[in-house]
């Protein structure tokens, strides 16, 4: 769900999240905020308190079945070839 809505940036170049915004998101006070500029926008994103555990199991459906077994086999002969060259 997409909300759209407008702040004005004050004199030091400051502005307020909309409360829909924090309620949605669960932002707090005190909180950290990642800004990001991708094709002439800024994104503010919740910065997490621990990486390791928010991208913990991130793509894990490509990693399905054995193919990350051999995938890893496979890396691991081509580590053993160019040590042995």
């Amino acid at each position: 769900m997409s909300q759209t809505n407008s702040v004005k940036v004050s004199s030091r170049y400051q502005i307020a999240v909309p409360a829909s915004a924090r309620s949605t998101l669960k932002i707090k006070r005190g909180d950290r905020l990642l800004v990001d500029v991708q094709d002439g926008m800024i994104i503010l994103l919740p910065q997490p308190m621990n990486y390791t555990k928010q991208l913990a199991g991130l793509h894990q459906s490509i990693w399905e079945d054995d193919i990350a077994v051999s995938y890893i086999r496979e890396e691991r002969e081509a580590w053993e070839e160019s040590r042995n060259d």
